[in-house]
């Protein structure tokens, strides 16, 4: 592997004499590298909104989203797919992060992992990846054999195949439909790219999920209607929610609540005076979007 080729193994010109610098300057230079993302990422927002809008597809048809990667790009990929179940009240299985190596891999390092270009395909198959599939590909590089392996398997079996990398021309974007190429430029500190590629990667995998999410009916103007209510803090921001949807006061919400079971059935039970029965069905004809479900009812 060539990895001078690689604009994130080059060395960055504006951090020569980091080791020289007081703390001060020492995070001055990162947070000035870290700047540059935003824009980076700015630059592909064309191809990442058409990556949602293949995961909302596939999603809304019985498919996955499915992160990949090794390494901080796996973990990275993990991460972001944990946390939907209980901010999007999304079924788990709906969207899965997969890391070379396994859970063990997510704390510690795994050495050789991401070079085992059977193991990729072997995790695929493991998971049943088919046509109905959207498959994500995490890596600075663009040429991880691990996750290369597996995105090149999902696209043989129908499935769609999308990646984030932070170089240009590789063979990930190659292999992918919906490439999305971040290109952050060298880091802080040569080759660690679990610095601006990552932040990267952190900031389109936000992206992906959130708008996936938006798009599937699970935010309520911007509040998180499918919260799962599952701890006190999350107990209280569903209320949090209904008190403003509605503008009842928190017992009153506690109420609907305890009574609908879900901050949709409860939010459309106090909004229009409908039973219990008659919110869920409507909502289940809305496809699940609190505010169709209320247009809808509101026209009959």
């Amino acid at each position: 592997m060539d990895l001078h080729s690689l604009i994130t193994e080059q060395r960055n010109p504006n951090t020569f004499d980091i080791d020289e610098r007081s703390t001060l300057e020492i995070v001055t230079l990162i947070n000035r590298e870290d700047a540059r993302v935003a824009l980076a990422v700015e630059a592909a927002l064309d191809e990442i909104a058409a990556l949602v809008d293949a995961a909302v597809n596939a999603i809304s048809n019985g498919g996955r989203l499915i992160y990949v990667g090794a390494g901080t790009s796996g973990r990275l990929g993990v991460l972001d797919a944990s946390e939907c179940p209980p901010t999007f009240g999304i079924d788990p299985r709906r969207i899965v992060g997969v890391i070379a190596g396994g859970d063990p891999a997510l704390r510690y390092p795994i050495e050789g992992v991401e070079d085992d270009a059977e193991q990729g395909v072997a995790d695929m198959k493991a998971l049943g990846v088919c046509a109905e599939d959207v498959v994500v590909g995490i890596a600075a590089s663009g040429r991880t054999p691990y996750t290369l392996a597996a995105m090149r398997y999902a696209r043989s079996v129908g499935a769609k195949v999308g990646c984030i990398v932070n170089n240009p021309h590789t063979d990930m974007e190659k292999a992918a439909h919906y490439p999305i190429v971040v290109l952050c430029g060298p880091e802080v500190i040569t080759g660690s790219t679990r610095m601006k590629a990552g932040t990267a990667q952190k900031m389109v995998l936000n992206m992906i999920s959130t708008a996936t999410m938006i798009r599937l009916g699970k935010v309520y103007e911007n509040l998180m209607v499918d919260v799962a209510p599952s701890n006190a803090k999350l107990r209280a921001r569903a209320v949090g929610i209904l008190c403003e949807i509605t503008g009842v006061d928190a017992q009153q919400a506690q109420s609907a609540l305890e009574a609908h079971g879900t901050v949709k059935a409860a939010a459309f039970a106090l909004l229009t005076g409908a039973g219990g029965e008659e919110a869920r069905a409507a909502l289940e004809a809305s496809g699940g979007h609190l505010k169709r479900a209320l247009q809808m009812y509101r026209k009959r």
